[in-house]
């Protein structure tokens, strides 16, 4: 279940809650008892683990992953050359 942030447009308390996509959402501040809630967009949280693609072809930032085609006169393949 996803966890959204709402705030209070009236007095500005805020509360992260856990609700399903379906369950309508929460209008009523417990703070200011107004009825001024308002849910926040937010960006979603993740974390990449094992060794997928990202782990193996971009992680380490190196352009050793890259074919001959896409390198330029400064790389060191045509320098050898």
């Amino acid at each position: 279940m996803p966890i959204y942030s709402y705030k209070c447009s009236n007095c500005g308390y805020t509360k992260d809650v856990l609700q399903k996509y379906s369950d309508a959402p929460i209008t009523h501040c417990p703070k200011c008892n107004m009825k001024t809630m308002v849910k926040q967009l937010s960006a979603p949280g993740f974390e990449l683990k094992g060794k997928g693609w990202y782990a193996t072809d971009f992680k380490g930032g190196s352009s050793a992953a890259l074919p001959a085609s896409h390198c330029n006169e400064n790389c060191p393949a045509k320098k050898d050359k």
